[in-house]
Formats: structure tokens, C-alpha cells, sequence
């Protein structure tokens, strides 16, 4: 089974929270203050107030369950399939109508700067739609680098907005304060609500992130309090610039407030900015809504195929079409208002599910509930959660009401034709009298009796499982020449008993990492070339298969495994890091604890005659002739240390590298060359014809030549006619 690799840091998943919530304030603001008046900053600040509980309860929830798929995974553990199901097709439906809201937004930014009639407006969102359908599903690898970079770009523009609106705010604008009296600011709370809605979001990812029981309520509690006071402070610098009756189906707010406090210069910045943040909003929407059909259908709630992942491009590709089909009927007979609405009910309604799991699965007691983050107020605060949840959806009206119904009709149907067939049974209904029997009479008891529940989820909470007896580690990338001869070689340096292999698959953020829960045909193939090679070398060698986003971030954490004796890759040469991209490798190189080997395979895999190229006097040499010596004695091969010489070398210094290179080739199986040479590239190359296999070592660290052109160790390896073995030996 694949494992989940933990690489995202708390400023990432902070940066992934943020982004998901940014794109409400670039539409909502406007038509939300046509409906109370100033007080728009007031139902954003109760709106943040109610999600809070939500937040909190996810918090925990994550850090029991750190697995990817979030709401989905927590409310069908705790309320059963059925339960599991119809929360799966509502946070679908949730984060589609969240991403559609956005092409809607941005289309409008987007005539500012291309001035074309606004009846084209959702033609527009459509074309958007087809871009990004298509950018996700060939899998354009590291957009979420980008992600940073527009979080940081909207935060600034949202800064100079306050800065030139605050000064120039009129208070004859402030009246009236609220509009349309109670029921008009309550039903803005609710009609807000989804601005909020991604501060959840990274609780979805819970099983990519590093350290989730401290980084995922940190990130989540930072990110709302960001947000909220960005949302009331340019709602209250709006509703004190632009005259409410201007704002009513104004879709484009910021833009209208920067051209009355700014002028056109600032309008058409903001115009610019409006439309990167909603694309990125959009795109994340389509990338994340896309993964609950997808993993219910991993979990046997929805049909077979569409747990299929493209096996060129790694991604969902039939969820992603379904998706992006639903969010083109949604852009195309619904405005803005109504998809906002639609949004925040299905939030608002999952919310009071995901607070009411906190409660079941504290009160029964379970074993395998164990977070290690609780919130705080407990039950109080997910009381309130749930009540004020309530009170929202009465709110919103009619409408969304109907829309929660029909899903949840659509849910029972699906269930009952696909998820029946599920074998697990939700903590509610095995332990349902608990938790009821503590809220209504305040009975609690000690449960721990209980047996634990075998669920297979909480068997993958892992993190990269690796035995730290192992004396060397070799990942496997899926480009390996020869895996077999990479693990030889491990064989060949290792001290211990053991050796682990890892399979490391790289995958486009598009693609959720449960496709690779189960073993592809290539993992098999691989596992079952492991058990065979450690059967014939009477070796135990380990297998374990993992699936990143970032294989930068995956190799660090190999790196942080300080008690092995090496680390044993495959090499295309290059292991240098450059200047605008660190290489996995070469970060290696230059960080790891552990010694390191590069393997380049030229077609030569048994190794008779090995040459080891070093520099005279290096202060590795005895190290290096060592470790030579070593990997000669497993293969009963012969080696010949070279030292490349200058031609104006005198005499004596000859005799004294002859010998102190002797001196360390006693008592082993190494012979001198001494080859005078002003080109030690060339000598070195055209003497590996005679040899299977050419060791080099590695220097200490980068320098500005290494990163520009490369190193002469990479071009041994470019022009080598045998094999290439670079090693990194630590102190």
C-alpha cells in the first residue's frame, strides 16, 4: 500500500487555508451590503464567530484522523456510509458551487480590463472552466507553488486599499447602520458564511501535512482570525467609500472601491489582482472538489470508475469531468446571489454534521479516537456550533433548503444502489446511546472497555514507515535503469543486516494521494523484484511504497533518518543545485546526515574492474579507498585508484603522492595510476572503456560555477563509458 508522504509545513497549509477563503471578498461584499446596510462588517464578524466551533472541531477531528479527505472521512467514520455518503455529494456540491461563484467573479474583473459587454460575463467563466478542467486533468505539475505568490500579491493589494480608504471614509455613509432591521443581517451572516468556507479546507489534506496534531489547528485558527479582520475591515472601508444603493448587484467591489479612492490606475490594479486570486480559487476548488467522488468511490460509496486515475497523467480524470461539467450548469442558470446561497447552506449544513461528530465520538469512547489536539468549551462550543448552524439554514431561505433535501434524496439513492455493499458500520450506530445519553442526562461513563473498532482507515494513518535498523535506504523513482543493481550495491556497503527499499511516486497537486492507497502494477512488479533479490542475497530487504506531491520535501525527510549508513539513489547526471531550482538531489548532497551514492547506469551492472578517480592529497581519500575496497571485496573485483597528475609535477612531488596513495592501498585490493594530464576530464573518460565501473567522490558544497555549469563529476558521468558511482562520504 502506498503511504501518504507528510510534506506540507505550517506556512504552506496557512497559505492553502488563506487562499481558499480569499476569493469571497473580491465578490461578496458588495451585494452582502445591499442586503443590511453598513453593518456588513457586523455579519462578517458573527458569520467568522459561528464558524469558529466548526473550526475548532475540525481541528481535533484532524488530528485523530490525519488522512486525506477530510469532512468526508470524519463524518462517515463517525455517522456510517449512509451518512458518509450524502456528506460526500454535499461537500462536492459545495466546493463545485465555491469554484463556480469564482469564474463568475473573475469574469466580471475581467471585462474591466478587456472592456467587452457584460453579457458575456458567463461565456467567459465557461472558457476559464475549460482552462483549468484541462489544467487538471493533464496534471501541470507544482501549480500550487504559484499559490504563495497570489496569497502574498492579494494580502498586499488588500493592505494598500485600507491604507488610502480608512483616511477617506465619509460616516454620513454609515447610515443607516443596518437596513433591513434583524432578519436582514441575519440572513446576511448566513449569506457570508461561505467566504469562510475554506478555512477548513487543509483538514482535507490532513494526511500530507508535517506535524498535524500542532500545524493544523495553528494554521486554521491564524487563518480565520487573518481573514475575519481583512473582511471586516475593507467591508466597513466599502460600505464608507461607495454609497450603498451602488453596491446592490455589484459583483466586482473592489474594483468599484478602488476606482472611487484611487482612481482608474488603482481600479485597473485591482482588476488584475481580482482575476489571479479568483483563477487560483477555482482551480483549487476544482482540485479539491474533485477528490470526494473520488474517494468515495476508493471506499465503495460511488461507482468503480471513478476511482480510476489516468495512467500517463496520474490524475482523476472522470471526476474532474463530472466536476467541471456540474460547475458548467451551475455558471450557466444561476447568478451570483443564488450560488453564494447554495454554497454556504451545504457548508453551513456540513459544519453542524462535522461538530455533531466531536460529540459521538468523544461521548462512545472509541479506542481509536485519540487526538492529540482537543478543543476547547467542549461540548458547549460544539453546541453552539450545531444551534447557530441551524438558525443560519432557516435563514437562507427556502431555496437552499430544497436543494440540502434533494442531495440528501440523491445520497440515500446512491448508497442504496453502490454503498450498501460497504462492510463498515458508523461509532453512531454501534455506540448511538452514549453520546445521547450524556447531553440529555449527563451521564458519562468510562468506556474503555469497549472493543476497538477495526477500521481500515485508521490502519493508513501512518507516517513514511521505515526500519531505522536498516543499514541502507534506496528510493526507487520509477526512472531506475537497473533497481536491481542499486540494491546490490547497497548490499555491497552495508554494515547491518537490513536494507529498506522505498518506491517514491511523484504525483500533480490535481491528483488526491488516496489514488495510490492501492498497489499499482509497476509497485508490484517492483515489490516482487525485492522479495527475489533479497531471497537470493539472503538478505532482509524491506519494501514500502510512497506517493508525494514533492519529492524535495520527501527527500528531506529521508534525510532526517540520521542513523543509517547510506542513502543509495539512481543519478541522470546532474546533482548540483541551480539557481532558481533546488534539486531534490543535490539538496542531498549538501544536507543529509547519512553517506550518500549516486549510481549513474551506462549499461555496465557487474563490476570486474573499477576505477576510483580522486584527487591527489584529497582529505577523502582514505574514506573513499575504503569504501572502494569494500564494494570490490562483495564483487571480487579489482580497483585502480587514478590520481590525474599536472604535467610540471617535479619528481618529488610524484614520489610523494606515490608514496602516500600506497600507504592507503595497503591491504586491499587497489593498484597506483599515476597519468600526467592537463585535462583530467578527458584522461578520466577515456580511461573508464577499460573498466566497468568509475567511483568519483562529491564536493563539500555548491559554488556559483557548480550552479551555473555544472560539475566536472557530472560530466564524468555525461562522457563515461561505464557506469558511474558517486559517493558522499560524512564525517
Amino acid at each position: 500500500m502506498k503511504k501518504l508522504s507528510r510534506t506540507l509545513t505550517l506556512p504552506a497549509i496557512i497559505a492553502i487555508s488563506i487562499a481558499g477563503m480569499l476569493g469571497g471578498i473580491f465578490v461578496l461584499p458588495g451585494i452582502a451590503a445591499a442586503k443590511t446596510g453598513s453593518s456588513v462588517w457586523l455579519a462578517f464578524l458573527l458569520a467568522a464567530i459561528c464558524i469558529l466551533p466548526a473550526v475548532l472541531s475540525k481541528s481535533e477531528l484532524a488530528t485523530a484522523m490525519p488522512t486525506t479527505g477530510g469532512a468526508y472521512v470524519y463524518i462517515e467514520r463517525a455517522l456510517g456510509p449512509l451518512m458518509g455518503t450524502i456528506s460526500g455529494i454535499g461537500l462536492w456540491i459545495s466546493l463545485l458551487l465555491k469554484s463556480s461563484f469564482a469564474l463568475v467573479g473573475l469574469s466580471a474583473y475581467l471585462l474591466v480590463i478587456i472592456n467587452i459587454p457584460i453579457i458575456f460575463v458567463k461565456y467567459i467563466s465557461l472558457i476559464f472552466l475549460t482552462l483549468i478542467m484541462l489544467l487538471n486533468i493533464f496534471g501541470v505539475k507544482k501549480v500550487g507553488k504559484v499559490q504563495l505568490i497570489i496569497v502574498s500579491l492579494s494580502m498586499i493589494s488588500l493592505i494598500l486599499l485600507l491604507i488610502i480608504g480608512i483616511p477617506s471614509i465619509n460616516k454620513q455613509l454609515l447610515s443607516p447602520f443596518i437596513a433591513n432591521g434583524h432578519m436582514g443581517l441575519a440572513s446576511t451572516i448566513a449569506f457570508v458564511f461561505v467566504a469562510y468556507a475554506g478555512v477548513t479546507k487543509i483538514a482535507a489534506i490532513a494526511g500530507e501535512v508535517k506535524n498535524p496534531s500542532k500545524n493544523i489547528p495553528k494554521a486554521m485558527i491564524f487563518s480565520l482570525l487573518l481573514i475575519s479582520t481583512i473582511y471586516i475591515t475593507i467591508s466597513y472601508v466599502l460600505v464608507g467609500n461607495v454609497p450603498i444603493d451602488q453596491l446592490g448587484t455589484d459583483i466586482k467591489p473592489l474594483y468599484t472601491l478602488a476606482l472611487v479612492i484611487g482612481g482608474e490606475w488603482l481600479g485597473y490594479a485591482i482588476a488584475i489582482i481580482g482575476v489571479i486570486t479568483l483563477i487560483s480559487l477555482a482551480n483549487s476548488g476544482v482540485l479539491a472538489s474533485s477528490r470526494f467522488p473520488f474517494a468515495m468511490a476508493i471506499d465503495k460509496l460511488l461507482p468503480d470508475n471513478l476511482a480510476r486515475v489516468h495512467q500517463k497523467h496520474l490524475t482523476p480524470v472522470n471526476t474532474i469531468l463530472i466536476t467541471s461539467m456540474l460547475m458548467a450548469i451551475v455558471i450557466i442558470f444561476l447568478d451570483v446571489e443564488k450560488i453564494a446561497k447554495l454554497a454556504s447552506a451545504f457548508k453551513v449544513s456540513m459544519f453542524i454534521l462535522v461538530n455533531l461528530c466531536v460529540i459521538i465520538l468523544r461521548e462512545t469512547a472509541v479506542q481509536w479516537y485519540k487526538p492529540s489536539y482537543k478543543s476547547p468549551f467542549y461540548p458547549y462550543m460544539q453546541i453552539f456550533g450545531i444551534i447557530s448552524g441551524l438558525i443560519l439554514l432557516f435563514y437562507l431561505g427556502m431555496m437552499p433548503l430544497i436543494a440540502i433535501l434533494v442531495i440528501s434524496i440523491i445520497g440515500i439513492l446512491i448508497y442504496y444502489t453502490y454503498g450498501i455493499k460497504a462492510s463498515r458500520t458508523g461509532v453512531l450506530k454501534r455506540y448511538g446511546h452514549m453520546p445521547a445519553s450524556y447531553l440529555l442526562f449527563g451521564k458519562k461513563r468510562n468506556y474503555t472497555h469497549l472493543k476497538e473498532l477495526e477500521d481500515k482507515e485508521r490502519k493508513e494513518l501512518v507516517h513514511i514507515n521505515i526500519d531505522h535498523d536498516a543499514g541502507v535506504i534506496v528510493p526507487l523513482l520509477g526512472n531506475e535503469v537497473s533497481p536491481e543493481t542499486l540494491i546490490e550495491l547497497g548490499a555491497s556497503l552495508n554494515s547491518k543486516e537490513k536494507i529498506q527499499t522505498l518506491n517514491i511516486t511523484e504525483v500533480p497537486d490535481q491528483t488526491s494521494l488516496d489514488a495510490f492507497r492501492e498497489k499499482r502494477p509497476k509497485t508490484k512488479s517492483l515489490e516482487r523484484m525485492v522479495k527475489t533479490l533479497s531471497n537470493r542475497l539472503n538478505l532482509t530487504i524491506n519494501f514500502e511504497s510512497i506517493a508525494t506531491h514533492k519529492l524535495s520535501n520527501t527527500m528531506q525527510a529521508l534525510s532526517e533518518v540520521t542513523n543509517i549508513n547510506w542513502l543509495i539513489l539512481g543519478w541522470n547526471g546532474r546533482a548540483y543545485n541551480g539557481i532558481f531550482f533546488n534539486n531534490p538531489i543535490g539538496w542531498i548532497v549538501s544536507n543529509i546526515n547519512s553517506n550518500f551514492a549516486l549510481f549513474k547506469c551506462n549499461g555496465v551492472m557487474r563490476f570486474n574492474n573499477v576505477l576510483l578517480a580522486i584527487r591527489p592529497n584529497s582529505r577523502d581519500s582514505a574514506k573513499l579507498i575504503e569504501t572502494t575496497n569494500k564494494l570490490c571485496n562483495y564483487y571480487n573485483a579489482e580497483f585502480t585508484l587514478l590520481h590525474v597528475v599536472p604535467t610540471n609535477m617535479t619528481s618529488d612531488e610524484v614520489n610523494y603522492i606515490k608514496q602516500k596513495a600506497n600507504d592507503l592501498l595497503k591491504g586491499t585490493k587497489g593498484v597506483l595510476m599515476l597519468v600526467p594530464s592537463e585535462n583530467p576530464i578527458d584522461t578520466v573518460s577515456d580511461l573508464t572503456a577499460e573498466n566497468d565501473l568509475l567511483v568519483i567522490g562529491t564536493p563539500r558544497k555548491d559554488t556559483w560555477s557548480t550552479m551555473l555549469f555544472g560539475t566536472g563529476k557530472d560530466k564524468f558521468a555525461v562522457n563515461s563509458a561505464c557506469s558511474v558511482l558517486r559517493l558522499t562520504i560524512k564525517d
